[in-house]
């Protein structure tokens, strides 16, 4: 499942860049928006859902309503998009006898973004990324290509 959107050239490069890379025999499905009942939908004989990403789903939500509104956002309505969706696709890893992996990032680490827009952004994926996180059995934080488990917590 991609969810990457070409808007601009260096992003269409991206995508096409990331499709010629992928193996000829997996089935990819790219969606803005909607994941959870797109892989419920399409998931056939499939063992394992890859997710790329959480990070590039929830961004595509928020831009929808920049774009819609033209900068003035409606904070409680797109949260809830943003939770609808995430919700939406939790019920999906509930229900599809697969394994999932979930790409996402952590976008809180650094300092408080400057302005609102992206003060919002870091919140509502630290949100996704928490309910996510409840659902999911496995969690690993990869820093500099190197995989630190925090779900389970390693046994000391």
């Amino acid at each position: 499942m991609a969810t990457a959107t070409a808007s601009d050239e260096e992003m269409r490069q991206r995508i096409e860049e990331h499709q010629k890379a992928r193996p000829a025999d997996w089935t990819t499905l790219e969606a803005t928006r909607h994941l959870g009942n797109l892989i419920t939908g399409n998931i056939g004989k499939s063992q394992t859902v890859i997710i790329d990403c959480i990070t590039l789903l929830v961004n595509n939500i928020l831009f929808e309503h920049v774009r819609d509104t033209n900068e003035h956002i409606n904070t409680r309505l797109t949260e809830k998009e943003v939770m609808a969706e995430i919700g939406e696709l939790n019920d999906c890893i509930k229900s599809v006898d697969a394994s999932f992996i979930i790409v996402t990032n952590e976008v809180g680490l650094g300092l408080v973004p400057a302005d609102y827009t992206s003060r919002l952004y870091r919140d509502l994926l630290g949100k996704a990324n928490q309910i996510l996180a409840e659902t999911v059995d496995e969690i690993y934080f990869m820093a500099a290509g190197i995989p630190l488990r925090i779900k389970p917590a390693m046994q000391l």
